[in-house]
């Protein structure tokens, strides 16, 4: 009897599953495998920053997925709108319902607003290549617009990985074209990257301040008008783009699907293994809340997305054949963020310095990212990239 095996998503957790899957299953003719993904190409998200400087980068981080799969792979293009766990269906928008025998939830996240009043109406967000380039041709016409005495304001709300990096990439295209722009990071909590090691947030703010952005941290945005920021009590600020990268959440297909998940983000509870309470079903990256040593689940990162789904996609394999799955966990090989140029790196493996910049930590960025693209794809395509990343 074949049976259907479903992948949904083109992020890190989907393309990354449906390689180690096809990897896995190596030419068997008893599984069926489908991949369904809003976008027929698969985006290095963690670069898509680098569209906001330069919209061509594109071409070399958007990945189109019949360069990712086999032929014996089905593709579908379409946005899911919703899982029936009980007829073991998944329904799309346009296309016809899709069933499956195991099923692999891998659809990202979509920004959180956090009920912030006025926030969603009229903040950019960093989710999509096409996210990436409207904020491009926002600032480039903010800038257009702009003189000297009468700078272009970009405000950027949320100081994690996102957050950083898009305002080193505002800063490249400032100093590139010689825009008159000013550039101001707001991050509710006291630091740049929350929650990371003190050296690391230090790094990383010399190189913003470096790059002449206007930090800002301790309060929180209360309400955005369509010409202002107010953040705390008092604090004002005007802007001509505004771009929100300040939190998470499930997307919204996943509210009402019978899993067991976070209300509160829409996140599905899944063990070691990936599977969920239903054993037909899986759940991998930022979808899911996996459990792992110790209190917290796994980080919702690129880093953990491109590790579990080496183990998601086998363990695909292995539950179609009846075998025992495979626990994964997450290991920590270190961080690595880009501000504009530069780069900052904190703890990485088998490197004897705990946190290092200039040159290495550049070509690290670079390297991570191209050893990605050859993973899913292929040497020439990572080469290709290098000079982009």
């Amino acid at each position: 009897m074949t049976e259907n095996v479903v992948v949904l998503g083109a992020g890190y957790a989907g393309a990354g599953a449906i390689k180690s899957l096809e990897d896995e299953l190596d030419g068997e003719t008893d599984v069926d495998v489908t991949w369904v993904s809003e976008t027929d190409y698969h985006l290095v998200l963690h670069e898509s920053h680098r569209c906001i400087r330069d919209p061509s980068v594109q071409e070399n981080i958007a990945i189109p997925v019949h360069e990712i799969k086999q032929p014996s792979t089905a593709f579908i293009q379409d946005e899911v709108v919703g899982i029936d766990t009980d007829a073991q269906e998944v329904e799309l928008a346009e296309s016809d319902t899709v069933e499956y025998d195991y099923l692999l939830v891998g659809l990202g996240s979509q920004t959180a607003f956090f009920g912030i009043d006025g926030l969603e109406e009229h903040a950019l967000t960093l989710k999509s290549l096409d996210d990436a380039l409207d904020i491009h041709d926002n600032i480039q016409q903010a800038a257009r617009e702009a003189s000297t005495n009468d700078p272009a304001q970009v405000v950027i709300g949320g100081a994690g990985l996102s957050g950083i990096q898009t305002a080193g990439e505002v800063a490249e295209f400032r100093d590139e074209h010689n825009a008159p722009i000013g550039i101001h990071l707001v991050e509710g909590l006291d630091q740049v990257l929350p929650n990371s090691d003190p050296e690391l947030q230090g790094a990383l703010r010399k190189r913003l301040e470096a790059a002449d952005v206007n930090i800002k941290c301790g309060e929180f945005i209360g309400e955005v008008d369509e010409e202002t920021v107010y953040i705390g009590d008092e604090d004002e600020l005007d802007y001509d783009v505004l771009v929100w990268t300040g939190g998470i959440t499930g997307r919204d297909c996943m509210q009402d699907v019978d899993l067991d998940k976070d209300e509160r983000n829409h996140r599905v509870h899944a063990e070691g293994n990936f599977q969920t309470e239903n054993e037909r079903v899986f759940a991998i990256g930022d979808s899911a809340l996996i459990d792992q040593p110790g209190d917290q689940p796994a980080p919702p990162t690129a880093q953990a997305a491109w590790q579990a789904a080496e183990v998601a996609g086998e363990n695909l394999a292995r539950a179609a054949r009846g075998q025992p799955l495979k626990t994964w966990t997450h290991k920590d090989k270190g961080t690595v963020v880009s501000v504009g140029e530069k780069a900052v790196a904190h703890d990485v493996v088998n490197v004897p310095i705990e946190t290092f910049g200039g040159l290495p930590a550049k070509l690290l960025k670079k390297a991570i990212a191209a050893r990605w693209i050859n993973d899913v794809t292929s040497v020439g395509r990572a080469a290709k990239a290098w000079p982009d990343m």
